[in-house]
């Protein structure tokens, strides 16, 4: 079981890879498509570039719960090798194509298998696991990725300084084909669920509080990828550390993305509704922090970097989880929605990100715009809380003045909290 779980985990760590260290390389993959952009507007060049990141996040959106609902023809290990092979394929060409615009093609073609390897992921770690593991088996999935940003991307980041960002896509196409011979050595087969059909699926779409459950992942953690996007240049253009320090800076950011996403998965377990209470306004005041110190010292951004990443990290389960169970029976699409969403995010913060700078107002600026969504979203995270909360009592108060006319079964509405 445990290298089976290893295998999932190493097909997340080049996930991890492939999605953050475009982040880390943005200013050399400009510099290598768009050299004569970068020569006569380096903000705008650096703003189009970002282009790639949005493409990237907008193939998981598309492709995360249209190849959800495929895989209902398949079992759940046989999923999960096919999106490793097209993992490895859409990373590789990647690294090859002679264009921007070929690129960017590329990277969205990249992005299709990434919320369905994650969602399909949970779920088979999670039943690998046992019961009660649903928290535990997202955060082992989600594990690979944060490891990623933990070792992988400043080691890659660091290669692609020194080789070249095309070395570094070749490099992650490979770890996609480890990861699909090590789930078919180690993964156990999973039959295909007996009767279980696409409409089964779709069921879990006319849900109203799954699309608010979306549009608070979208909207709240937008932020993170306004940030993360640019990474680099406001590590050498605000901080006014060198190039050669990013790494550093990704380390620390991938450090609190590990130890967040194992803290959010045990609180996760123990109370989504708290995980997402204390969470966002922590995140928050981090993200003021990140501004306020940001300008200082290259120590001060490491360290404030860091929690911003920790805090973040540890809602991903419990959003992950929040959705699975709105889902309820449509578990893989719910999982697989959670990483559009999250990819919304992406493609949101990385556009807004770079239109605030395009715009003339520096670097800071997605720091400013990443604190205006995340507080955006926790105000969307209350108010969806109180309303289930209100139509709970409702509905109890309903059911005791009329119990001896219901039967049948009642649907708890606020079942996803």
């Amino acid at each position: 079981r445990r290298l089976a779980l290893l295998a999932i985990a190493l097909g997340g760590f080049g996930i991890g890879g492939s999605e953050f260290v475009s982040m880390g390389l943005l200013p050399g993959i400009a510099h290598g498509l768009l050299p004569e952009m970068m020569a006569a507007d380096p903000e705008g060049g650096i703003a189009r570039a970002g282009i790639a990141i949005t493409a990237y996040a907008l193939g998981v959106v598309v492709g995360a719960p249209a190849l959800a609902l495929l895989s209902v023809r398949w079992s759940r290990t046989t999923m999960i090798m096919l999106l490793a092979i097209a993992l490895a394929v859409g990373t590789l060409l990647s690294g090859v194509m002679p264009t921007f615009e070929l690129t960017v093609l590329a990277r969205f073609v990249a992005g299709i298998p990434h919320g369905a390897y994650f969602g399909v992921a949970s779920l088979l770690a999670a039943s690998l696991m046992g019961p009660g593991s649903q928290g535990k088996g997202t955060a082992l999935a989600l594990s690979g990725l944060t490891v990623a940003n933990l070792i992988g991307v400043p080691i890659l980041t660091a290669v692609g300084q020194a080789a070249g960002w095309r070395v570094v896509y070749l490099l992650l196409a490979g770890v996609f084909v480890a990861t699909f011979a090590a789930l078919y050595l180690t993964v156990p087969h999973q039959e295909k669920a007996i009767g279980r059909r696409m409409v089964d699926e779709l069921v879990a779409l006319k849900r109203l509080q799954l699309w608010i459950v979306i549009g608070i992942a979208a909207v709240g953690f937008s932020g993170a990828f306004a940030v993360f996007s640019y990474v680099a240049d406001i590590t050498t253009q605000v901080t006014g550390a060198p190039e050669s320090s990013v790494p550093w800076v990704l380390a620390a950011a991938g450090l609190g993305m590990t130890i967040g996403n194992v803290v959010g998965g045990v609180t996760t377990d123990r109370s989504l509704k708290g995980t997402l209470l204390i969470g966002f306004p922590l995140y928050i005041t981090a993200l003021v922090v990140l501004f306020a110190v940001a300008h200082t010292s290259l120590t001060a951004l490491i360290i404030a970097f860091f929690a911003a990443n920790l805090v973040n990290s540890s809602l991903s389960p419990a959003m992950q989880t929040w959705m699975i169970r709105i889902a309820h029976r449509s578990e893989l699409l719910g999982a697989s929605m959670n990483q559009a969403a999250f990819n919304v995010a992406n493609a949101l913060g990385a556009t807004l990100g770079g239109a605030v700078i395009a715009a003339g107002f520096g670097y800071e600026a997605p720091m400013v715009v990443a604190i205006v969504l995340a507080s955006t979203g926790f105000a969307m995270v209350v108010t969806t809380l109180i309303a289930l909360k209100v139509r709970s009592r409702r509905t109890l108060q309903v059911l005791s003045e009329h119990e001896e006319t219901i039967t049948g079964s009642i649907p708890v509405v606020p079942a996803g909290v």
